[in-house]
């Protein structure tokens, strides 16, 4: 049986209603359980269509398409010339210079020798280049990450005390977190980070870059005794409770270097084509520091420097990961935030400079390179890498063509491990913690903050919750507290899904928000609503509680008293897009519930799998009778118009 059999002409002389044709609502193609869920599987998993490149190719062909999936180094590999790697090589020495310092810097944020943060520029930029799509990334040791990592695992074990094992526990947590990163892109569950959204990342590197710079205070200070906590309160008021171990000379040093690197970072916004100046400004801050500390012999006189660092290459550390133990559990927690964290910096760098660029960057692709970019670092003495924004910004503007500005930026770090670590004896501290601060800088977004507060309030309130979570609170549960928000928000999105009175515009076939658009009208004997959510078991309840106020909400109404009672409830379900037995169970009880006040329920365009379900729950045919069911809003008024003895109809 048809679900809508009316296809004739409803003429109404006495309402002066246009003639409409009535179509028929025509069930979905019928598709086997097997194929639904082969479907559905597909758009949740392989959105991208990743096999679609392997149809109709030969076998030869295939393998090499595999290959080049793999490892993307093969795809434009082939193809590089000498023009290319000209441009490549300045950019990577560019970016090389950056990297050192900061690599150095980042480590002792994390609590761990500096010689790590050079290892872990090394290593991974190297497995990126042969597995990363991206042109533009830059890879290495980031701020956020390395805060995370050293707070959380400063919980439970002193970098001081025990400084072996806080290293073991380390290559530990970047091991889960690469393991973590792989798994998301192979298993093909990148959605995942996808919870994280532009609100809370903005919010929390916000709130990061405050924790992180406050804790450099220890460095431009020359404060010995400085708190392990995260908190703002925590730290100012060791800051200050400790007055009496600050040194003027670590002072004046931390304040012109801080200066001179805002300054270049000033110069190189304001004019992109000077950005080799914000570039090269911490090298060069590292070198005449460290050369007035040698001259002067200051590290007799309150300025603590970095000391002896081990030349070499980076060993191995495979020995090192604990897979068992009283600190499984933290390394386990330690490796998920932090990868999460990183992940979603990586990938958001990478997509940001292939849009300026025109091109793709496969996410999935990326989680797996970036994942074992971690894993073999674990294995070489790095800790968690990924792209960080500030070097890429800088790989971008200096003119990298390729992956293979990585590979040159590794190359120098390699030269450096091996001749020129004893020149980083005399690198003050002081420099290391202005290096930091200028860096973490321009994580704070002012205007994409002010952007938020114009477009959605509720997202500025998730945004502020959290920075001045990671703020007063800690970065972790900062994290969480603003994840949590944000689910919630979603939660009460579908528990509490839209519904809208439509009205008529004068003059055509067209019903819109009546709320909405002002000049839309009300046809006496009908409550037309919209309901612009998915129906199931989470809002059954409330959409039926809903739409039954809206009935007497309308009958209540002195106006509509006036003119009509209600005859037909329609409800528009364009916008439903899936629905569960609970959902055909709602249209069963308000049907029941309606005809109780003497209103007829009415469906409309219900789509898909609505309609599929919907029909195969009505044995009766009560709910999808043949004067019950239409295809449009405007031919369901036109055609129960006719019904409404007597009545008189604003509809034109």
């Amino acid at each position: 049986m048809e679900p809508n059999a009316n296809n004739n002409m409803h003429p109404d002389n006495c309402l002066g209603i246009t003639p409409m044709e009535v179509h028929k609502v025509v069930p979905p193609p019928h598709r086997s359980t097997i194929q639904k869920l082969k479907s559905k599987l597909k758009e949740t998993f392989f959105p991208d269509d990743p096999l679609l490149q392997f149809k109709r190719q030969p076998l030869g062909k295939k393998w090499i398409l595999a290959a080049q999936y793999v490892f993307p180094i093969l795809q434009w590999g082939p193809n590089y010339s000498f023009k290319l790697f000209k441009s490549d090589i300045v950019s990577g020495l560019t970016i090389a210079s950056l990297a050192i310092p900061q690599g150095i810097s980042y480590a002792k944020l994390a609590s761990l020798p500096p010689i790590v943060g050079l290892y872990s520029s090394f290593v991974p930029p190297l497995v990126y280049a042969v597995l990363g799509s991206s042109r533009d990334l830059a890879v290495g040791p980031v701020s956020i990450a390395s805060l995370i990592l050293g707070s959380m695992l400063r919980q439970k074990v002193s970098p001081i005390n025990d400084p072996l094992l806080f290293l073991q526990l380390a290559f530990s947590s970047t091991f889960f977190a690469g393991l973590f990163q792989a798994s998301l892109g192979l298993l093909r569950l990148g959605f995942i980070i996808d919870f994280l959204s532009k609100a809370i990342l903005i919010g929390f590197m916000a709130g990061a870059a405050v924790i992180v710079s406050l804790q450099q205070l220890k460095s431009l200070l020359g404060i010995t005794h400085f708190t392990k906590q995260m908190g703002l309160v925590p730290v100012l008021s060791s800051a200050f409770h400790n007055i009496n171990e600050w040194s003027w000379q670590t002072i004046l040093m931390g304040f012109c270097f801080l200066v001179f690197l805002l300054l270049a970072r000033h110069v190189s916004m304001r004019k992109p084509k000077l950005f080799w100046v914000s570039a090269g400004a911490p090298l060069v801050s590292v070198i005449l520091s460290t050369i007035l500390v040698f001259a002067f012999k200051a590290q007799h006189h309150g300025i603590s420097v970095i000391g002896k660092l081990q030349e070499g290459l980076n060993p191995p550390s495979w020995n090192m990961l604990h897979f068992h133990g009283s600190n499984l559990g933290l390394v386990i927690k330690t490796g998920l935030v932090t990868g999460i964290i990183s992940l979603t910096e990586g990938i958001a760098v990478g997509r940001t400079f292939a849009a300026l660029k025109n091109y793709q960057v496969d996410g999935n692709k990326e989680m797996m390179a970036i994942g074992l970019m971690n894993v073999i670092g674990s294995a070489t003495s790095c800790y968690v890498t990924t792209g960080a924004f500030s070097r890429s910004a800088v790989n971008h503007n200096a003119g990298a063509k390729t992956a293979v500005s990585n590979v040159v930026m590794s190359v120098t770090v390699m030269v450096t491990l091996l001749f020129l670590m004893p020149l980083f004896q005399y690198t003050p501290n002081v420099v290391l913690g202005a290096i930091i601060v200028t860096a973490v800088i321009g994580l704070i977004d002012f205007p994409a903050a002010c952007q938020i507060w114009k477009i959605d309030k509720f997202d500025f309130v998730v945004m502020l919750c959290a920075f001045f979570g990671v703020v007063f609170i800690s970065v972790q549960d900062g994290l969480a507290i603003a994840v949590a928000i944000s689910i919630f928000k979603i939660l009460l999105q579908v528990t509490r899904p839209k519904t809208l009175v439509l009205g008529n515009i004068p003059g055509t076939d067209i019903f819109r928000n009546l709320h909405h658009y002002k000049d839309a009208t009300r046809i006496p004997g009908f409550l037309i609503l919209s309901i612009e959510a998915p129906i199931n078991f989470a809002n059954t309840t409330y959409l039926k509680e809903r739409i039954l106020r809206w009935i007497n909400e309308y009958e209540t109404e002195e106006d509509v008293k006036k003119q009509s009672n209600i005859h037909f409830l329609i409800l528009d379900l364009s916008a439903v897009s899936a629905i569960d037995t609970s959902g055909v169970s709602l249209f069963k009880d308000l049907k029941k519930a309606v005809e109780n006040k003497g209103v007829e329920l009415v469906l409309v365009n219900p789509v898909g799998e609505v309609l599929e379900k919907l029909l195969r729950a009505d044995d009766a045919h009560d709910i999808m009778g043949p004067d019950t069911l239409y295809l449009t809003v405007g031919e369901a008024v036109a055609a129960l118009s006719s019904t409404m003895k007597g009545q008189s109809s604003s509809y034109v």
